[in-house]
């Protein structure tokens, strides 16, 4: 189980230290794709392969719609490693994507981490701690 938040600089090649509390469960490698909001996803390779099952398993015969999502989902993930000093190269493309340059913050979220920018973090942190509470009121109304 992956929470907290983590404050890193981001060295001069993309590098980014993985706290030390995560190390030993990402020792295999980390599977890094674009978050669906502007940040990194990042997951165990244990943890990707259950989220690709489930995703991808369900159809014998893929459609135009599984092969989008295959290409979505797959063509832009990196498998990476931690180095001896416990970083991980974060790729260009993913950077990007979140708007990464000098600082992030790495964000527990339970069966995976999330890499943001520190600006970004703090403005979805806001939202995210303001909607939770009203999020678990409607689920504790189904029940």
């Amino acid at each position: 189980m992956f929470f907290g938040e983590f404050e890193y600089k981001i060295d001069e090649k993309g590098r980014m230290p993985v706290p030390p509390r995560f190390r030993r469960d990402l020792k295999d490698g980390v599977v890094l794709t674009p978050g669906p909001e502007k940040c990194i996803n990042a997951y165990t390779l244990s943890e990707w392969k259950k989220r690709a099952t489930t995703l991808t398993g369900s159809s014998l015969a893929p459609n135009n719609k599984m092969r989008r999502l295959n290409r979505a989902f797959f063509a832009t993930a990196f498998n990476v490693s931690i180095d001896g000093q416990g970083r991980v190269a974060l790729p260009i493309p993913l950077r990007e994507h979140a708007e990464i340059m000098d600082e992030v913050i790495i964000a527990g979220a339970n069966t995976y981490l999330e890499i943001w920018n520190k600006v970004l973090w703090e403005e979805e942190k806001a939202v995210s701690q303001e909607q939770a509470w009203q999020i678990i009121e409607s689920l504790e109304e189904r029940h």
